[in-house]
């Protein structure tokens, strides 16, 4: 990408852009090793390297956040062995490069968030911090009472029972019923592993919420920047 040097400088937070033409025609600058005194100089982000007072001027980098409903047939990772699509196949039109908080089955369709900042990726996937995770499912019958209760005691999966859980039947027909089920924890397809060890198993599961923020009305395969009341939000959980 091709940029003004002062422009460059001012975004990596130098000097504003008038200060910087000052240090350029001054000789504080240099590039690949030359010193530039042109301030119609451009140079490429990519390829060249700044120096400012012989030290390496990296630019900033621009945090993003971003709110994704995911469909199904779509994996969670940057990159899929078996060729299969990817999030990041939705994100046409974002130049930054992002990565998934946390993931969702290929199967499994529903909120997503995707960041570039790595420190607020990792408070919200380490296992101390149990932010809430809201799904809704459709489930062969309908569980009983006693599965309800065992949803809110814990359920035996993979040899270690989970963390309460809560399971609200939404909706009841003759062969499925509708639920909406809360989750703590991020355990490798634990709804659904949930959801077999009570004898109800999933056929259909999307996550509509991560904490206090929703889906609502963003529609699948489609996507949204975070409000700064939201990345506030997500930044003081």
């Amino acid at each position: 990408m091709q940029i003004r040097l002062q422009k460059f400088l001012s975004e990596a937070g130098i000097a504003s852009r008038r200060k910087a033409e000052i240090l350029i025609m001054a000789g504080k600058v240099e590039v690949n090793g030359k010193i530039v005194t042109e301030l119609g100089t451009k140079i490429d982000t990519e390829k060249d390297v700044v120096y400012y007072n012989h030290k390496k001027v990296e630019k900033k980098q621009k945090l993003i956040y971003i709110m994704l409903h995911k469909p199904e047939g779509y994996v969670t990772t940057v990159k899929d062995q078996f060729q299969r699509p990817t999030v990041l196949d939705l994100l046409k039109t974002v130049k930054e490069r992002v990565y998934p908080v946390g993931r969702l089955d290929y199967d499994t369709s529903g909120l997503l968030l995707l960041t570039n900042d790595g420190a607020l990726t990792y408070r919200l996937t380490h296992p101390k911090h149990n932010i809430e995770k809201t799904y809704e499912a459709k489930l062969f019958g309908t569980p009983s009472e006693t599965d309800i209760l065992q949803f809110r005691r814990g359920v035996l999966i993979d040899g270690k029972k989970t963390q309460p859980a809560k399971l609200e039947i939404l909706e009841k027909g003759e062969k499925y019923c509708t639920v909406r089920i809360i989750i703590q924890e991020g355990r490798n397809r634990q709804v659904r592993k949930m959801c077999q060890a009570i004898k109800h198993p999933v056929a259909q599961l999307k996550r509509v919420g991560t904490g206090t923020l929703y889906l609502k009305n963003l529609e699948k395969g489609k996507y949204r920047y975070l409000t700064e009341k939201e990345i506030q939000y997500l930044k003081k959980l």
